[in-house]
């Protein structure tokens, strides 16, 4: 495995830490200049009813695997030997010859509509397993998820990292032209397929925000005509008003770790400030009081802390405090505007927005706000949201124009592998949910 991870450990910014008594783990903060190239023979299928799932799954794995940037598919053509049983011996030296560093070998079985997956991965170099055998089992109708679940598993025997391919991102669905935009809550898998509809474009809907369960979304409304945050529970597009005083305006929410509370902002009476919310009782509290717009909070992951932007310095910048309020300590010191902050997973870096010289950038810092870097520049970047194992970020961008239309990106937090996710209607706004159970 250690030779598997040779050309990714030697290109680290940050050095790699071996884990007592356990795998190899990366903490991958810089660019990869040469990817580890990896092989997926076309899966085996076990009975004639799992030929195209056979294909379509091999497909899907490798496609997330090259889509993160990291990894490099081995063409089939270029392959000496051939996989044609989940249990033949592998043919190593064949493998080192094509300069392949992993093989994936799997199988697949059709019985009805439920399908069983299962796989291997193979250190070329060593000659070893890496890790036990893995199956899963589903329907036909939910083959991708299969995928995703075998595409993870690889991901973090090879990467030591957890993975992020079977996750969900809630957006807005944008349509109509720019003056006049419709826009809903839709929900879709991490690559842009599946998308489903939550609600309707009757009202201008904003900033969905996952559930830590990914069960939940919270996002604001103008159905009232004023901003409201509404809770909707997924499965059953059930939802509910987080309850204000008239007059109050409500939004950007967010929930806590545990799910119970929800912090967000509430405009009244001239000024806007940050409030924490209990689903369960309805008790609010308001954590900061002062003359100025304090806005877009984001729970640390241990959910102690608090990141927001506030331009109490006179332009828009980002703070911490506790997440029982008082005292904030600026952590933005760059030329320029910062806003939106976003707390990574890890609890190690905060993403934002910053806008400076006519330009949008994502970007990221330490949470003491050392070591900033943009890693976009657009005419308009802005909302990251990160993946649940907080190596890519999410971001709205726009084009310039009267026809100007927004679109999902994601980029590697290295500021490499910047893609697009195909969608088919604009898009923005996106959070990113958390691994499916």
């Amino acid at each position: 495995m250690k030779r598997l991870l040779t050309l990714l450990i030697a290109l680290m910014l940050a050095g790699p830490a071996l884990a007592q008594g356990g795998p190899l783990r990366l903490t991958i903060t810089d660019g990869v200049i040469e990817p580890i190239t990896f092989a997926v023979p076309t899966f085996e299928a076990e009975n004639p009813q799992a030929g195209q799932l056979a294909s379509d799954l091999t497909r899907l794995v490798a496609q997330n695997l090259s889509g993160t940037g990291l990894f490099r598919e081995v063409p089939a053509n270029a392959f000496i030997s051939q996989v044609n049983s989940f249990v033949q011996p592998v043919a190593f030296a064949d493998w080192r010859a094509v300069n392949a560093q992993a093989l994936v070998v799997g199988a697949v079985s059709v019985n009805g509509d439920q399908v069983n997956v299962k796989f291997r991965l193979f250190d070329i170099f060593s000659g070893q397993e890496l890790g036990s055998g893995l199956q899963f089992a589903g329907t036909t109708a939910g083959w991708r998820r299969m995928g995703h679940k075998v595409s993870d598993a690889v991901y973090s025997r090879i990467t030591g990292e957890g993975g992020y391919f079977d996750s969900r991102v809630v957006f807005v669905a944008e349509s109509g032209p720019k003056d006049n935009r419709l826009k809903r809550l839709a929900i879709m898998d991490y690559d842009g397929a599946n998308v489903q509809f939550l609600t309707d474009s009757s009202n201008i809907v904003l900033a969905p925000r996952f559930s830590p369960r990914g069960d939940q979304v919270l996002y604001t409304s103008f159905e009232s005509g004023f901003p409201r945050i509404n809770l909707l529970d997924v499965a059953n597009v059930g939802r509910r008003q987080i309850a204000t005083a008239p007059g109050e305006m409500s939004f950007s929410p967010r929930f806590s770790r545990d799910g119970r509370q929800v912090i967000y902002s509430l405009s009244n009476g001239g000024t806007t400030d940050i409030y924490r919310t209990d689903l369960d009782t309805g008790q609010h509290v308001r954590l900061t009081a002062t003359p100025s717009i304090d806005t877009a909070p984001s729970l640390s992951p241990d959910g102690s802390q608090i990141v927001f932007e506030s331009d109490r310095s006179g332009t828009q910048q980002l703070y911490i405090m506790s997440s029982s309020g008082g005292d904030a300590r600026r952590i933005s010191f760059g030329e320029g505007r910062y806003s939106t902050p976003v707390w990574s997973p890890r609890g190690d870096l905060v993403a934002f927005t910053k806008q400076n010289a006519g330009r949008f950038h994502i970007g990221v810092m330490r949470t003491d706000g050392s070591e900033e870097r943009l890693l976009t520049s657009s005419f308009l970047d802005e909302g990251p949201t990160w993946s649940p194992n907080g190596r890519v970020i999410m971001f709205t961008r726009e084009t310039q124009g009267a026809d100007g239309a927004s679109a999902l990106y994601s980029v590697d937090i290295s500021g490499r592998n910047l893609r697009a996710v195909p969608i088919q209607s604009a898009a923005s706004d996106a959070s990113w949910g958390p691994l499916q159970p």
